[in-house]
């Protein structure tokens, strides 16, 4: 199980380190105990965010071996990027399986040449004197990009793409899923509210993003796909080949993922029993529910919602 080091550089973005945490925290929370973090500064003292706010280190930035190293830089990125830092950042780099540099800590990863002939990206702010800077990087304008085992990103919301992508690749679609339905809706309370999943926003054509409702809307009683197709105004090829160009799911994989999703809400949130759960859900038993969320997730429903660590992971 994955173990991540976080290095985070003053006037880093509050916003940044958010949304590459968090959802790291759901999938943890989803029964995965074993992921863990920690926290670590260049200085070994607190370090203080854009906005002011300080974040106290629980680990010696220069010890270990991880997983996963990311890298968070703000605001002075070019006084960050002095000799000391850019050897610790080296030999971290030299410990992890992969490196994460988010925001404008390709720039500190480029001086220290690890971006060497690799492709790259930063905060759009600061990517034409990036490109200046450094013509052995090829960089790139996409939102994020992996090259090597070197993932870069800009601001936050490309922060919280490449994380899920991370997270869809190690820990599974599925995974992935219930991480991305944290930032977008809390399914029993919102859909009572009129908000969340039936006004639901965010990545995919505004077609997409129709059937995307239409699936939330009918969890208690699931269309089959040629009568949401239907509904769209698609056939089932289209609705097929769109949801696997925009979100590497085939529309029953994310029908169902819809479906558990609010299965663990309902078993984190209610006191309904699973009977009444996959009820609720769109399966005819508790045991139908069970299998299914078993499957994907590899533990039982109750499992999603149990004890959580309260220690340094925590941050």
């Amino acid at each position: 199980m994955p173990h991540v080091r976080f290095l985070l550089f003053d006037g880093f973005s509050n916003m940044v380190l958010s949304c590459l945490l968090e959802p790291l925290r759901a999938v943890r929370d989803q029964g995965n105990d074993a992921l863990s973090w920690e926290i670590a500064t260049p200085h070994g003292q607190p370090a203080k965010s854009s906005s002011g706010l300080s974040i106290a280190p629980d680990a010696d930035a220069g010890t270990g071996r991880f997983d996963l190293l990311v890298v968070i830089s703000g605001y002075s990125y070019r006084e960050h990027s002095k000799p000391e830092n850019l050897a610790l950042v080296s030999r971290l780099a030299r410990q992890s399986d992969l490196v994460i540099g988010a925001d404008t800590a390709s720039w500190i990863l480029a001086s220290a040449d690890l971006l060497d002939d690799e492709v790259g990206t930063i905060h759009w702010a600061v990517i034409a004197d990036f490109t200046e800077e450094f013509p052995q990087v090829n960089v790139s304008y996409d939102r994020f990009v992996r090259s090597g085992k070197f993932w870069t990103c800009g601001g936050a919301s490309t922060a919280l793409e490449m994380m899920l992508a991370y997270i869809a690749e190690t820990f599974g679609p599925a995974s992935a899923f219930l991480a991305s339905t944290m930032f977008l809706h809390d399914a029993e309370r919102q859909q009572m509210a009129g908000r969340g999943p039936n006004r639901l926003q965010g990545r995919g054509s505004s077609r997409l993003r129709q059937v995307m409702n239409l699936m939330v809307e009918t969890i208690e009683t699931p269309l089959k796909l040629e009568d949401i197709a239907d509904r769209a105004g698609l056939t089932v090829r289209t609705l097929n080949r769109m949801f696997q160009s925009e979100l590497s799911l085939s529309p029953g994989q994310y029908y169902q993922m819809v479906r558990l999703s609010h299965a663990r809400e309902l078993a984190s949130n209610s006191e309904y029993d699973l009977r009444e759960i996959a009820l609720r859900c769109g399966y005819a038993d508790a045991s139908a529910l069970s299998k299914a969320f078993r499957k994907a997730f590899g533990h039982p429903v109750r499992k999603s919602h149990g004890n959580r660590p309260t220690s340094r992971q925590t941050h």
